[in-house]
């Protein structure tokens, strides 16, 4: 188990220095990591200005180099020190200007003066720097030359899609994005929880299949609804959207649109039995895919499952959200939390038991002939999960009626299936 959590962020290692953007090489050389991981995994590219919905795909961008150089001749916000120094997104320049002129173009975070802050403008053209508010106001007076590398032109959005059939049409969706530089918790956490919990779906037997997306935030999510959403609303039960979920300093989801779906009870029950300090946030707090797949007319059943909640902890979106954020028992712990979430997707039926009145459970093994403490707690919990499993309740709400955790409950049910006293409903 500890070896897979240093293998996720291992991962996580590798993607952080990549400098990604929606569209371009960073994007292209993120999924080529991940396809090493996962062979199976469809690399697609859409071209520049493709219609979906309300929106359409934006240009590829392209970034070289980027700096300036102060009026003493030292070059400063390199983007080759440090990704996060050029505005996402920002228009080829090569100018000489004033101080006073060049301060319109730049960006600080003066309530973290030493860190660099992350900016993008993707739909409107512009241009600009980000450094430390430190830095900033160290600025000496005069000509200053500005430099960026970059262009604007007609290519492609890339995205990664992998499907993993199980033995129904109904489907689990994971969806992750890979549109952030160099932001540890906030970018690569998600992605390189989400590779290793594919390969760990891929080797069980599985009821539902999976649709695992690796897109970039926001245009990612509404182009692919926009070709996929017909069998999306017909089979999806149940969608994660994985984010921030490398620190070890909380657990937290955003929950459905109405906050009554499957997926928000088994993700209440997940992480209160974890950590009973977990936080729930309501919808109207999202920001990120999960407003796309609860969007009204999509209402597909999706939260956001994160450690710390994006926009909650102190180093989002700048600088300081670097490696020492996460760490593989961070990361792991997310993992582990949505192994559990699945396990109870898988199991969550409704049972019914087989026999009239309580059965006979000492001729089939089932009642300790000896008893003790910890018997008579495992006898309990096999009663009281006979006694509600009567065709009513799926399983996730009888193990919140009986107080006991749906890992624990799940050999149980497959001992009383395998006795022939429990059948799942029709």
């Amino acid at each position: 188990m500890k070896q897979t959590h240093q293998k996720i962020y291992d991962l996580a290692a590798k993607l952080y220095p990549i400098p990604r953007s929606l569209t371009g090489d960073g994007v292209r050389q993120t999924l080529e990591i991940i396809k090493e991981l996962l062979p199976n995994l469809e690399i697609h590219g859409v071209p520049s200005g493709t219609k979906c919905f309300d929106w359409e795909t934006p240009k590829e961008w392209r970034i070289r180099d980027a700096y300036i150089v102060t009026p003493s001749g030292k070059k400063i916000a390199e983007f080759g020190q440090n990704n996060l120094h050029i505005v996402g997104y920002s228009t080829p320049q090569r100018l000489k200007m004033p101080l006073d002129e060049l301060k319109k173009h730049i960006y600080t975070l003066p309530s973290m003066p030493d860190a660099i802050p992350y900016v993008t403008s993707y739909y409107k053209e512009s241009w600009g720097f980000c450094i430390s508010y430190e830095q900033f106001c160290a600025l000496e007076d005069g000509e200053y030359e500005v430099f960026i590398d970059s262009e604007l032109f007609d290519g492609v959005m890339n995205y990664g899609e992998l499907i993993i059939k199980g033995e129904s049409e109904k489907e689990v969706l994971i969806s992750t994005y890979i549109c952030h530089p160099s932001l540890a918790n906030n970018e690569v956490s998600g992605p390189s929880v989400a590779t290793y919990l594919a390969d760990w779906i891929a080797s069980k037997k599985r009821k539902y299949s999976y649709r695992i997306l690796f897109i970039p935030e926001t245009i990612g999510s509404i182009y692919y609804l926009s070709r996929h959403l017909e069998g999306m609303k017909k089979n999806t039960v149940a969608g994660f959207n994985l984010t921030c979920i490398g620190d070890d300093r909380a657990y937290s989801f955003i929950s459905t649109r109405h906050g009554d779906k499957m997926i928000d009870k088994i993700a209440r029950h997940t992480l209160k039995n974890i950590d009973a300090n977990y936080k729930e946030y309501p919808f109207i707090l999202s920001g990120s895919d999960e407003r796309k797949y609860n969007a009204p007319g999509v209402d597909l059943p999706v939260i956001s499952v994160m450690r710390s909640k994006y926009g909650e902890y102190p180093e989002y979106h700048t600088s300081k959200d670097n490696l020492s954020v996460i760490s593989p028992e961070g990361l792991g712990g997310g993992f582990e939390a949505l192994k559990q979430m699945i396990e109870a997707i898988e199991a969550n039926e409704k049972y019914r038991g087989t026999t009239l009145c309580e059965p006979q459970l000492g001729c089939r093994g089932l009642y300790p002939t000896v008893s003790t403490h910890d018997t008579w707690r495992q006898v309990k919990a096999l009663k009281n999960i006979l006694a509600y499993c009567d065709g009513t309740k799926d399983l996730i709400c009888v193990c919140e009626k009986i107080g006991e955790k749906i890992v624990d409950v799940l050999p149980i049910v497959d001992e009383l299936r395998a006795q022939g006293l429990l059948e799942v409903c029709d």
